[in-house]
């Protein structure tokens, strides 16, 4: 099965630092269907392409302080150690969420909105 890669090289960065304990993300890139259908179209929909947006969120073990929520961020998502496989752009965070119980590692999720372009991977 070629092409498809492991996970364990990603990573994500803010601001072109690594941010340390993070062991997933998520990425949705997604663009609005706008329907354009009229009498003239005999009973099939028509649609037109609009406003495209992105968001998702990064999680992992609580290794340093938590980044605030409003921050504008800018965002790498990496799948792997090449470059061209990045997800990159300017994000702004919309939530944090600490996860502790007393037999586990506690653990920090990021959500976050894109404020701009989302360049994609070109490999």
């Amino acid at each position: 099965m070629a092409g498809q890669l492991s996970g364990q090289a990603g990573e994500v960065l803010v601001a072109a630092a690594t941010v340390d304990g993070i062991k997933s993300w998520t990425v949705d890139y997604t663009l609005d269907a706008l329907d354009t259908t009229d009498f003239a179209d005999s009973g099939k929909r028509t649609y037109i392409a609009g406003i495209s947006g992105w968001s998702g969120s990064f999680e992992g073990f609580k290794d340093a302080a938590p980044t605030g929520i409003g921050s504008v961020i800018d965002l790498i998502l990496s799948v792997s150690t090449d470059a061209t496989q990045d997800y990159t752009g300017s994000a702004i965070l919309t939530g944090s969420h600490e996860t502790v119980s007393v037999d586990g590692v506690v653990g920090i999720s990021y959500d976050f909105m894109g404020t701009a372009t989302l360049n994609t991977p070109t490999n």
